[in-house]
């Protein structure tokens, strides 16, 4: 072993070291990493951040973008309650899911398809008086094997794509790893079907801030415009377009005329509703009802209220003292004095309150508001109330159903037909998103997770310093060595099992880039393919089934199932132990080893 193989083996070592013990975050460790590589001479200075130069930090960040976009449009919530009445057992409950988010994975960046299922598995779990606990591990165990059937998919599928380029001079394309991860897909999802029952008994949610306030259902009031739909249409038909959790509380007509409708009456053009219901619910209902909500802005509506891309919206408690209390908004009025408008209220044991703008806040009173994004912490502040925890709220938001979604899939074709690299066609994508406005500004850059994005970045020249000092080479000397009397199956079926066990211990992303240049030496070594052995290392560090900490997937489902650290494995093991008996004879018969 050479001064610089034992000095960049230290280095990988005390990281490996930082990333158990926890104390500090992954990002920071891999910037240490990055900064004693530098330090040792093990990475040239001049070579230092050409990891945030790889393609893989953008298609990631722009993935990311296009994940939030998706997220917006409402086809998954339509998509669900289209499959909803099918779902009449538990098992058809959780596997459906499962399949929705397996399958929404592929496309997507995989925690941000299970993000957008969390409050359907809720709805789902509260309807039929089931525990979410059932839902959830599936769930984030289904969003993991969907990210295995494409590059965009998963970040280990990317970062063995770039590791691919480093050593054979050609990354992986958007559909090479469609037939393996399709595959294990199926078997992943037929098994999650029955495996929910291995989730122990008795979980409880133990959910962010936001879910132990409990928020009653919101107030708000919206007109139903010439061109809607539900002009002519009885109020019990929009009532059900909220599945049981929307109300008409009134209906004001002749401007000043406030009616409690019953279930019969019809809806005319110009009619000022009162709703009540959950913000999630309001949004969905009056996007595809065509209603114009009205924001209280305690004045006549003025021109240029604003560019969309500056609105923000925020939940705030109204708190003692504040300067709303024992006032309205049409006598404080908001819009002049404050720039906000009132979007929605929420009050403890109250229901059919008077008119928004005529409503008098109470201590207590939940509050959405809307105004610019840059001043509304400080305006929520100035007017003595206490923000809750973000929800990331759209009501008050324009929806674009479609677009995004043929962004999506324009992007995925240009990458899959090689027209133009997958990184420009994604970076193209988000481009496009921010142009037709599907989503502002700021929350495109909010969607990107740049810890993420410098672990990456600094772990690159990291890992390939491993490589450069000829370590690989070594380490895939001891492995076959070790491992001699293995068949070659063998051996693809022990490079998996060791990066299954290396990702809950390191970073999924440091577990890739620490074992992909290992693998890929390993098979040059033997005379075999070095790319099924690299397509074990992807299958393998995306496979973390055994612990809350390995991906983000796992540990976003922890605190609302309920679970405790020992549940994963559970239903993990049996899942881990599948993957591995479909996934290497695929493997060996997609990418022959010789």
């Amino acid at each position: 072993m050479t001064t610089q193989q034992a000095l960049s083996f230290a280095i990988v070592g005390g990281m490996l070291v930082l990333f158990l013990w926890d104390r500090l975050r992954y990002d920071v460790v891999a910037a240490l990493a990055l900064t004693a590589s530098v330090a040792a001479g093990v990475v040239k200075p001049d070579k230092a951040f050409e990891g945030f130069a790889s393609p893989v930090i953008m298609i990631i960040a722009t993935a990311l973008v296009l994940s939030r976009a998706i997220a917006g449009t409402g086809l998954v919530e339509m998509l669900t309650r289209r499959l909803e009445p099918a779902m009449r057992t538990r098992g058809l409950q959780v596997g459906v899911l499962v399949f929705l988010v397996t399958l929404l994975s592929a496309f997507m960046k995989n925690v941000g398809a299970l993000a957008m299922f969390l409050p359907v598995a809720f709805q789902v779990a509260r309807r039929n008086g089931r525990s979410v606990a059932d839902f959830l591990m599936p769930m984030a165990f289904g969003s993991l094997i969907g990210g295995t059937v494409t590059l965009i998919g998963t970040s280990p599928n990317l970062l063995i794509s770039a590791v691919r380029q480093q050593t054979e001079g050609k990354p992986f394309g958007m559909f090479d790893f469609t037939p393996v991860g399709l595959g294990v897909c199926v078997a992943g999802v037929l098994f999650l079907g029955v495996g929910w029952r291995l989730v122990p008994k008795g979980r409880r949610p133990s959910g962010p801030a936001e879910e132990r306030f409990r928020i009653e259902d919101y107030m708000t009031e919206a007109t139903v415009p010439p061109g809607s739909p539900f002009v002519g249409k009885q109020v019990r038909e929009l009532e059900a377009l909220g599945e049981g959790d929307l109300t008409v509380a009134a209906i004001v007509r002749e401007r000043f005329r406030r009616y409690v409708p019953a279930g019969h009456w019809t809806l005319q053009e110009n009619d000022e509703l009162v709703l009540e219901a959950d913000p999630v619910v309001l949004k969905r209902v009056i996007d595809e009802a065509g209603l114009e909500l009205e924001p209280i802005r305690g004045e006549p509506a003025e021109a240029g209220d604003g560019d969309a891309d500056r609105l923000g919206v925020v939940e705030a408690i109204v708190n003692e003292g504040s300067a709303l209390v024992g006032n309205s908004p049409e006598g404080l009025q908001l819009r002049q004095r404050y720039g906000v408008n009132l979007l929605a209220v929420s009050r403890h044991g109250r229901r059919n309150m008077s008119r928004l703008r005529r409503l008098r806040f109470q201590t207590g009173d939940v509050v959405v508001l809307q105004g610019d994004a840059e001043r509304l912490d400080e305006t929520v502040t100035a007017l003595g109330c206490i923000p809750l925890a973000e929800r990331n709220l759209r009501l008050g938001r324009p929806r674009q159903r479609w677009l995004p979604l043929a962004i999506l899939v324009v992007a995925m074709a240009l990458a899959a037909t090689n027209t133009v690299p997958v990184a420009m066609a994604f970076f193209g994508a988000a481009v496009a998103i921010a142009v037709f406005r599907v989503l502002p500004l700021r929350e495109i850059y909010e969607s990107i997770d740049w810890p993420i994005l410098v672990l990456l970045g600094c772990m690159i020249p990291v890992g390939e310093s491993v490589h450069a000092t000829g370590g690989t080479e070594l380490i895939a000397a001891w492995i076959a060595g070790a491992a001699g009397s293995l068949p070659p199956w063998g051996l693809l079926a022990l490079v998996m099992a060791i990066s299954m066990l290396a990702t809950p211990i390191l970073h999924h992303a440091a577990a890739v880039l620490v074992m992909g240049p290992i693998a890929a030496s390993l098979g040059a070594k033997l005379g075999m393919s070095p790319d099924s052995f690299m397509m074990a290392v992807a299958l393998g560090a995306a496979s973390d089934f055994l612990t809350p900490v390995g991906h983000q997937c796992n540990t976003l489902v922890m605190g609302p199932g309920g679970y405790k650290f020992g549940d994963y494995w559970r239903v993990g093991l049996p899942l881990s132990a599948i993957v591995l008996i479909v996934g290497v004879p695929l493997i060996v018969l997609v990418w022959p080893l010789r």
